[in-house]
């Protein structure tokens, strides 16, 4: 059994479980293709209707796939996609689950992160991250607090939280995996955030720490020039709309124990929360933007209308 094996399996069979009977897509690039290839043989030990696609590296998170491989994906009964650049936020991801497609995208995985993000029990995971939605689901107003300075509050208005359990079993779900979090893309949003834990294009951020201003739902300071540039070139395309505050993530995965610089599997660390910049159309939210950044800040402290919540701890 190869060390990709056995958390290929977990993706095939515990979190998409996959029928025989159902087709299923891994979509992939060069960088990715060893976890698409581990991917596509649990996968087709399974079912028969098993297929792999490999296009060229993106540019950008959030960038649109090849039209064959939008295409593809919308007709696949599951798909899997291990790619550089995530398409967890495309329009192609969203038309494919509209379509009735279940499926996970794998953005930046390695396979460090397969291994210590997969091989662990998501039945755990998908308990842990209900009981967290359950405590902030109905708050008209979440605030973020932590010791670097974080003091940042969110109004989630009319739109859902939502679970991202590592579970894809109904037609039309969608996780990234691994995965463990519960997210909101909030209406409107004021106030001062501190990414200490990890944010591309720098991954673990030991000891720097990137600050960001945030006024009537749109970032309007960063204090770091490579993040900034980030920001400027998606602005180049969308205006203002790249600046959008797009998300709070809490993160339930109580498996990672530390973070490793994968803004993949440190987004979903157990005590941790992740407060993203630009697209939130394939959450919930009406912002097209060729990107979506996320930071992690260590050590929050979470008030869901005033009453402090209970985040759940890494193992």
């Amino acid at each position: 059994m190869s060390d990709l094996t056995a958390p290929a399996r977990t993706a095939i069979e515990q979190c998409m479980a996959l029928g025989a009977d159902e087709s299923c897509l891994v979509v992939t690039d060069e960088r990715r293709q060893p976890i698409g290839e581990a991917l596509y043989d649990a996968a087709s030990a399974v079912a028969d209707d098993v297929s792999i696609v490999r296009y060229p590296v993106g540019e950008q998170h959030g960038e649109e796939p090849p039209a064959a491989v939008a295409a593809a994906m919308r007709e696949a009964d599951v798909f899997l996609a291990p790619t550089s650049k995530s398409l967890s936020h495309t329009r192609a991801r969203s038309a494919a689950c509209a379509a009735g497609a279940r499926g996970a995208t794998l953005p930046g995985i390695t396979e460090e992160v397969f291994t210590t993000g997969l091989d662990t029990d998501y039945d755990a995971i998908e308990r842990h991250t209900r009981e967290t939605y359950e405590q902030v689901a109905d708050a008209e107003e979440v605030r973020v607090t932590a010791p670097n300075g974080t003091d940042i509050t969110f109004h989630p208005g009319d739109r859902e939280w939502m679970q991202d359990t590592g579970i894809v079993h109904e037609a039309g779900q969608f996780s990234n995996l691994p995965a463990g979090e519960t997210f909101v893309s909030p209406e409107s949003v004021e106030g001062t955030y501190v990414v200490d834990g990890t944010m591309m294009p720098y991954g673990r951020l030991d000891g720097r720490e990137l600050r960001f201003e945030v006024e009537d739902g749109y970032v309007t300071d960063i204090s770091d020039d490579e993040v900034r540039q980030q920001v400027e070139t998606g602005a180049e395309q969308v205006g203002r709309d790249a600046y959008n505050l797009a998300e709070l993530g809490i993160g339930t995965n109580v498996a990672v124990t530390e973070l490793v610089g994968s803004v993949l599997l440190d987004e979903k660390a157990a005590g941790t929360v992740h407060i993203a910049i630009g697209d939130d159309a394939g959450i919930g939210g009406d912002t097209d933007a060729p990107l979506h950044l996320d930071g992690i800040v260590r050590n929050p402290t979470v008030y869901a209308d005033g009453d402090e919540i209970d985040l759940p701890t890494p193992n």
